[in-house]
């Protein structure tokens, strides 16, 4: 299921325990002669806030809330973003998988690139306690006891998703891939997406002009067929995922934004 979490960037199970932040310390005194990438952000800043209800099915079966916050740490003089991302199962799913989970990252304010990952995930009596320091400048990785080799501008769970909405699709055609890495459970794992033009969308939110995507999976043991994971995201420059729909062997997932404030721009919204 990694390649699921990634591709719609974990919004299911987006801990309640606060992790160390020793590693953002550890990298003051080491950045300094690196020369990074900066990229131009015009889509979310400090203050936004996503609400997302996933079903299963007729199924309401959980929810995710994203949050991106402000915060005083600094890697050797350079800004952080602080992004938090919380998820948990609703109604009937708790009498038999209970979801209670929580996900941070702290970007790099210009290159959106993250720094540090913290992960902590309780499902259904199953937990995951991660806590990764990114070395960008030496593409690196650290989870306290073992280094791994990355790319440069690895990405993270978290920061995938705030990352690819900065990516530009002015001049997408149809079949255009779009392509970054992101670091998953001790992997480096290519993110692609297919662009598969405009739409409009109807959700409990309103009527939405969208950008519609699919994300490149491997089929067979998942999905039937390529496009079974189809996301839509507004078509405006927030390029906020509204919808995903995932068809699975065992049934079917939707994902759909229920609420969002602190916007950037204005949203696409049809009337």
């Amino acid at each position: 299921m990694k390649k699921v979490a990634v591709l719609i960037i974990s919004l299911m199970t987006l801990g309640y325990a606060q992790a160390s932040h020793k590693g953002i310390y550890e990298l003051q005194s080491t950045a300094s002669a690196f020369e990074f990438r900066n990229v131009h952000n015009k889509s979310f800043h400090i203050g936004e806030k996503l609400t997302y209800r996933v079903h299963y099915g007729f199924i309401d079966a959980g929810e995710a809330v994203l949050e991106v916050k402000a915060t005083d740490k600094k890697v050797n003089g350079r800004s952080l973003i602080h992004v938090v991302g919380k998820g948990k199962s609703l109604g009937t799913f708790n009498w038999f998988f209970k979801v209670q989970d929580r996900y941070e990252t702290y970007l790099d304010a210009e290159g959106l690139f993250p720094w540090m990952f913290i992960r902590r995930v309780y499902e259904g009596g199953y937990e995951i306690n991660q806590d990764y320091t990114f070395y960008q400048h030496k593409q690196k990785v650290h989870d306290g006891k073992t280094t791994y080799e990355v790319p440069q501008n690895i990405q993270d769970m978290i920061s995938s998703y705030y990352y690819a909405r900065t990516l530009d699709f002015s001049n997408a055609k149809y079949g255009d891939i779009f392509e970054f890495n992101s670091f998953v459970d001790g992997e480096v794992y290519p993110v692609k997406i297919k662009f598969l033009g405009k739409d409009d969308i109807k959700i409990r939110n309103g009527r939405f002009a969208c950008l519609k995507f699919c994300p490149v999976i491997q089929t067979g043991r998942i999905f039937k067929n390529e496009e079974d994971l189809t996301v839509w995201i507004s078509d405006d420059e927030n390029k906020i995922p509204l919808l995903a729909k995932a068809n699975i062997l065992v049934g079917s997932i939707k994902m759909e934004v229920t609420e969002y404030s602190g916007l950037r721009n204005p949203v696409a919204r049809i009337k």
